[in-house]
């Protein structure tokens, strides 16, 4: 992992584990109109939450150090609980969401897809030229028993680039009553909103 530097930081630095969950907050706070920019706040993608310890890191050497907060897959939990606690931010057993660290369940695509529901997911795959391609995908002897919200999660990440193309699409078709609350929470608390 090449060194990571933060010039200039912002008052609150975001982390999340790639740029589909980059994409996806910002379309989020513009649809919830959260302001991040005039919370000085910015979302950073770490390429994989493996690279978190190195963002905390560097987070730390900053001459004024950042409000950092997060947004992982409930999977990393265990991963991102040693990284924070292991550069002080947490006390071993502390509630990460209270310390603004927040975990989509599974993950940001699974919250996106459950909150919108197979059916308009399909609709937007249709929309955008996918639906063929995911009816593909379901026929494989792997994917035929598996639920719809399964195969769509799963399909998202079937090829380069669709998790990005995707996110912002799936959030900007989101109803506001039924945005993912890991999601609001931590927009709301990037913003000094919560």
């Amino acid at each position: 992992m090449r060194e990571v530097v933060y010039a200039g930081a912002s008052a609150t630095v975001v982390l999340v584990e790639g740029e589909s969950d980059r994409l996806a907050l910002e379309a989020l706070a513009e649809l919830l109109r959260f302001d991040l920019a005039a919370a000085d706040a910015a979302v950073v993608s770490m390429d994989g939450v493996t690279n978190l310890r190195h963002h905390l890191a560097a987070l730390a050497r900053t001459p004024i150090r950042p409000r950092v907060l997060g947004l992982f897959d409930l999977a990393e939990i265990a991963h991102v609980r040693r990284a924070v606690e292991g550069v002080g931010l947490a006390r071993p057993g502390s509630d990460l969401a209270q310390l603004g660290f927040f975990a989509c369940d599974p993950d940001l695509e699974g919250e996106l897809i459950r909150a919108l529901g197979s059916e308009r997911v399909e609709e937007l795959l249709a929309e955008h030229g996918e639906l063929s391609r995911f009816r593909g995908f379901q026929r494989q002897p792997a994917q035929r028993v598996k639920a719809t919200e399964v195969q769509l999660r799963r399909f998202m990440g079937t090829h380069s680039g669709r998790k990005a193309q995707f996110a912002p699409i799936l959030v900007r078709a989101l109803d506001v009553a039924s945005v993912p609350a890991a999601m609001a929470a931590l927009l709301a608390a990037a913003t000094d909103a919560g």
